[in-house]
């Protein structure tokens, strides 16, 4: 899991400028060569505290050998038999995806660009294991630096594309590191739910930020975080982009994979929409107010075309 944001980080209250979920955000603006450095400063600033939280459960790793993430978890019934095959999680962020995936059999890889993420990552594998690979890069330089057609799995965890300007080259990314046959499994927050305004009278939904991906990003100064922490930030502006469905799924047959699987749920592992959700079983959070009128998140699978 990347963010429990897992997509924007700060689709609550504690964001300054104008109100909403998406508060502090403004468009219109030129993408900022400075983006990928920006969101790095954000990730490194805030990844031990995200070790440290409650909500990644680090501790129930080293104690349990057989603990799952409540992301891969959610999965099982749809991520099949991972057992003996290369797999590398893009945007790992600490890792505690990537070592579920391990810990059922795969042989992972996990890449991120946060240096401080990774720390985290490592060391939760030293003292929980099983033992994986670690790799700093940005995600567009993937296939470059872990090689062309070197897996036959590609994972993407809640809260990963929302930091990606475009999602053609996502896609492309991911073709490349697949071998022919191989699959990509993601799940993610729904691109609907990002598009929604936090500060509603109850029971409403209001539908105020992009849906489709935009040249511009969001631009969000945040001092807070998505996990529980006592702790403070320095690095708080980050740029954000939203993708639409059609435009994932469209990138993904244009990059050469087949879709097998796209299943939209009716709840997300985080609370995105704070004081309007109830939390539910295996750690997932609902509308409490009439779910079914909202796609919160959903799971993808497509494979590369031999």
């Amino acid at each position: 899991m990347k963010a429990r944001s897992g997509g924007p980080r700060c689709r609550n209250t504690t964001c300054v400028g104008a109100a909403g979920a998406r508060a502090g955000a403004r468009y219109g603006c030129r993408v900022a060569d400075r983006y990928v450095e920006l969101n790095r400063a954000s990730w490194d600033d805030r990844a031990p505290a995200h070790a440290a939280s409650r909500d990644y459960a680090v501790p129930r790793f080293i104690d349990d050998p057989d603990f799952l993430s409540d992301v891969v978890r959610f999965d099982l019934p749809r991520l099949g038999d991972v057992s003996g095959l290369r797999g590398v999680h893009l945007q790992c962020h600490i890792g505690t995806d990537t070592i579920s995936l391990a810990r059922l059999g795969a042989r992972m890889t996990g890449l991120d660009f946060s240096r401080a993420s990774l720390e985290q990552a490592r060391l939760l594998s030293e003292r929980a294991g099983p033992h994986v690979e670690f790799v700093e890069a940005e995600l567009y330089e993937a296939a470059v630096v872990l090689g062309r057609e070197a897996f036959d799995f590609v994972f993407t965890g809640i809260g990963a594309l929302c930091w990606l300007p475009s999602v053609v080259r996502w896609a492309n990314v991911v073709t490349e590191l697949l071998v022919p046959g191989g699959r990509l499994f993601l799940r993610e927050g729904h691109p609907m739910l990002w598009t929604l305004e936090d500060e509603c009278p109850a029971g409403l939904l209001a539908v105020e930020h992009p849906y489709f991906e935009r040249a511009e990003p969001m631009i969000l100064d945040c001092p807070g975080t998505y996990v529980e922490t006592a702790s403070t930030f320095t690095n708080n502006l980050t740029h954000e982009w939203n993708h639409g469905l059609g435009e994932i799924v469209t990138a993904l047959l244009d990059a050469g994979l087949d879709l097998t699987m796209l299943v939209e749920h009716d709840s997300v592992p985080w609370e995105a929409l704070p004081g309007k959700m109830t939390k539910i079983a295996v750690g997932e959070w609902r509308l409490t107010d009439r779910p079914w009128r909202l796609p919160h998140s959903y799971t993808l699978e497509a494979i590369k075309r031999a």
